[in-house]
């Protein structure tokens, strides 16, 4: 049975944070099941969040909820082993505040729907199986 693979030993990094604010608009508010806080980038193109687990995993399902008129047009999931980064699937999200279930790291989250390229994260999970 699949289940959350994010620990206080998964490493998190993001592309960005909107004026360098990570008190209020951090990393971490991916993380906190709350409806209150969220991820918010800062300007650019291409926004991304990279997890690295402290064991191999096998992912079977990404959880990702979005502000509305702050999400990504289009997604591309990459990850990476011994023999470098690899593109494993693109997926494009709705525009809205849903939470986003895509069955399939690194997400690069391509084309803002914003003017800007912010995109704002209010919870993002990993699901799946740790293998040795």
């Amino acid at each position: 049975m699949a289940s959350t693979l994010i620990c206080k030993a998964t490493q998190s990094r993001v592309s960005s944070v909107l004026n360098r604010d990570v008190k209020q608009y951090g990393k971490k508010y991916m993380f906190d099941s709350s409806e209150e806080t969220c991820w918010n980038s800062d300007q650019g193109e291409y926004q991304w969040v990279s997890l690295e687990f402290p064991q191999s995993v096998k992912i079977t399902e990404i959880k990702l909820q979005f502000q509305g008129g702050f999400a990504a047009k289009s997604c591309r999931l990459e990850g990476s082993h011994m023999d470098g980064e690899v593109k494993i699937s693109q997926f494009y999200p709705e525009d809205d505040n849903s939470l986003q279930i895509s069955f399939f790291i690194k997400i690069i989250f391509e084309n803002s729907t914003d003017f800007f390229g912010r995109v704002i994260v209010y919870s993002l999970d990993i699901l799946g199986e740790k293998t040795s």
